[in-house]
């Protein structure tokens, strides 16, 4: 039968955060640790590491992170750990840093951690960790390996969006690259990945995408100017780093081939070439996209987002058969900084529906997951919580 134990922190000392985030382990078979990119990882890391020496994966968390016990966050640094154990669990870990190809990077991962469970067989399930640029990449070389596990995830997120954030892996400490946890285990593990939006009618094909990332124009027009027409708002007003928050209530989507899945793609940055042709008003986003291919406007109130909190658990319990032991609920880093005010009722939410199972929840700048008969992908914007069962 699976255990989890939660423990947390904001000492200010790093080494002492550390201690006390793993005092409530026992015994585990695997740690989960989010801190602050305020703090010394490699200190946290030594301070559990004295009480327990499981594998260990983890990533900085933006702003804060949310226990059982509440919103936990400090001007001097936080951390929280999620230890699971049971005596029929293996997890292997293992991280990598970033180079020229990252596929070949994420199949190099995936054969370390695959070789660290002393196992010759794919996992039953994985968990990805990413520096916020190419995820995508890095899942294709991990399921060149293992083909298509199902997983969850997030990237690695700081505070303010200067990259600041870390990777963590055992000792290791990285801040471009991935990191897995390949679970192998019989008890059920499962994912609802959403994102709580719904649909506009505003609706168009992609007509130009550069480097995987650049949304160059949608029907033919500018992509920041027809966002904006789309958002009743002048161009002009979303350069930059305007975007990224403007965005957060109206992002776009696009659909997975069987239509069960609208995945985010959240516009990040309003590009200004000074060219005047449509490569000028260009949206940077967080995920890839693909010319030839629809993409819509979502919108979301600030309620719509907190009650996505509860809807996304729900769902998830569902999907279990036994009971859950232990969540982790993947929720992104720029909602939460829209929603910083109200984050206490996201709390509520949480609390109310996880009803004294363990949990902890980062907040990440990118988050990964699948859904019914769907691909493992990659979006933002989006709420990535998993549970795993008690057998």
């Amino acid at each position: 039968m699976l255990k989890a134990k939660v423990g947390y922190s904001i000492k200010a000392d790093s080494y002492e955060l550390g201690l006390e985030c793993s005092k409530e382990i026992e015994s585990s078979k695997v740690n989960i640790l989010y801190t602050s990119c305020k703090n010394d990882i490699k200190k946290v890391i030594k301070g559990v590491k004295e009480k327990s020496d499981a594998p260990l994966i983890g990533c900085t968390s933006s702003g804060g992170i949310i226990v059982p016990d509440g919103y936990i966050t400090s001007p001097t640094g936080f951390g929280g750990l999620l230890s699971l154990d049971d005596e029929d669990l293996i997890v292997g870990v293992a991280c990598k840093e970033g180079g020229r190809d990252p596929r070949a990077i994420g199949r190099r991962v995936a054969i370390e951690a695959v070789e660290n469970a002393k196992s010759t067989r794919a996992p039953a399930y994985f968990y990805m960790i990413a520096s916020p640029k190419e995820e995508e990449a890095y899942l294709m070389g991990i399921q060149d390996v293992i083909g298509r596990v199902p997983m969850f995830g997030g990237s690695a997120a700081d505070d303010t969006v200067s990259g600041d954030w870390k990777i963590f892996c055992n000792d290791k400490v990285i801040d471009d690259g991935v990191a897995v946890a390949f679970f192998y285990t019989d008890n059920e593990i499962v994912t609802s990945f959403m994102g709580g939006y719904k649909e506009t009618d505003n609706i168009g094909l992609i007509t130009e995408v550069k480097d995987h990332r650049n949304l160059v124009s949608i029907d033919g027009i500018s992509a920041l100017k027809k966002y904006a027409h789309w958002s009743n708002v002048s161009p002009a007003t979303l350069k930059g780093e305007s975007l990224l928050m403007a965005s957060v209530t109206k992002p776009l989507g696009i659909k997975d081939p069987l239509g069960n899945l609208t995945v985010i793609r959240h516009p990040m940055f309003g590009n200004d070439n000074g060219t005047k042709t449509v490569e000028d008003d260009t949206i940077m986003l967080g995920n890839n996209v693909v010319a030839g291919t629809a993409i819509i406007q979502l919108q979301a109130t600030k309620e719509d987002l907190i009650d996505a909190t509860g809807d996304t658990l729900r769902d998830v319990k569902k999907q279990l058969y036994t009971d859950a032991a232990a969540y982790i609920l993947i929720h992104d880093g720029a909602r939460r900084m829209v929603l910083e005010d109200q984050i206490e009722e996201v709390y509520k939410q949480i609390v109310k529906e996880t009803k004294g199972v363990p949990f902890i929840a980062p907040f990440t700048f990118g988050e990964y997951g699948y859904d019914e008969h769907s691909a493992n992908i990659c979006g933002g914007l989006m709420l990535s919580f998993t549970a795993f069962g008690e057998d």
